[in-house]
């Protein structure tokens, strides 16, 4: 009930905030006025239903009913308060609240439209570079740990040595299984099986590994090289070019893609004219040199 409630107020909070008529001082269409403010009816009772959806109840008592109005009508005193306060201007979350209320209810009407299947081939040709699909490696991985005498170096060779061999035989055809089977040492890193972005390759196995398997075609061998506590031999077994893949494949995204940058589009034209209607005044940036470079190098200064 608090989750739901919370919702139920920021919506009639923004409803208020955001409505682009005048608060008229009567209960049509509203389930309460407070200070000439009304409360949305068609807001509240989507409230009192998901209240009962949540209890799994049909109907909810008149006192739960009167409790939940009585809760809303707080809210919007404190709410009435807080403003006056000029809470809306200086406190953060109240501000940050207040400008994605505004910026939901513009994008909102802009998005809710369903483009046809021209709208997004047409939006997918301009804009093939948002449908990348990044390259994609298969590598097999085997690792020689470095022993406990790593830091005098004599555990550092050995490993280094082991890994080596390693790699030896696995440049002369020899699967993982046969080479751990000849050489005890070496262990198989966990690894995702199939194509992995170099991210994936990145998470698991770090940046060195990463860089390596890029430049890996199928049947190649890295040289031992130090990972962490390990030193690692790479073996590419296949990879994939980044490419753009056909509409049919990325409908789904290209569809999401075309809605957000509507409600963009939509957003922009908005404060443009927002902007042409203010008084607004701005300080030359470019005239200020001295303050601007003080504003950019200050926190790394700072004691």
């Amino acid at each position: 009930m608090l989750t739901v409630g919370a919702t139920a107020g920021i919506a009639l909070a923004a409803w208020g905030l955001v409505g682009s008529g005048p608060a008229t001082p009567s209960l049509e269409g509203a389930v309460a006025v407070v200070n000439g403010q009304p409360l949305s009816r068609e807001a509240f009772d989507r409230f009192v239903v998901a209240v009962a959806e949540e209890r799994r109840t049909a109907v909810l008592p008149l006192e739960e009913r009167q409790r939940m109005l009585d809760r809303l009508v707080d809210e919007e005193l404190l709410l009435q308060h807080g403003l006056g306060l000029g809470l809306a201007r200086h406190e953060p979350t109240a501000r940050r609240v207040i400008v994605q209320s505004v910026i939901a209810a513009v994008t909102g009407a802009a998005e809710d439209v369903d483009p046809s299947e021209a709208d997004l081939r047409e939006y997918y040709a301009r804009n093939p570079d948002r449908f990348v699909r990044s390259g994609r490696i298969t590598v097999e991985v085997l690792a020689a740990v470095v022993g406990p005498r790593g830091q005098d170096g004599a555990g550092d060779e050995a490993a280094r040595a082991l890994a080596t061999r390693a790699a030896a035989s696995l440049k002369a055809g020899a699967t993982l299984s046969e080479v751990r089977a000849a050489l005890p040492g070496m262990d198989a890193p966990p690894l995702p099986a199939g194509p992995l972005p170099a991210e994936t390759i990145r998470r698991y196995l770090g940046p060195t590994a990463a860089l390596r398997a890029r430049s890996l075609g199928p049947g190649e061998v890295t040289e031992p090289f130090r990972a962490s506590a390990s030193y690692l031999v790479l073996r590419g077994l296949d990879r994939q070019e980044e490419r753009v893949p056909p509409f049919e494949e990325v409908a789904a995204q290209v569809r999401a893609e075309w809605v957000r940058t509507r409600g963009e589009e939509a957003l922009r034209r908005f404060l443009d004219d927002l902007r042409a209607a203010a008084e607004l005044e701005q300080a030359d940036l470019a005239a200020e040199p001295g303050r601007a470079d003080l504003a950019v190098e200050a926190p790394a200064g700072a004691k």
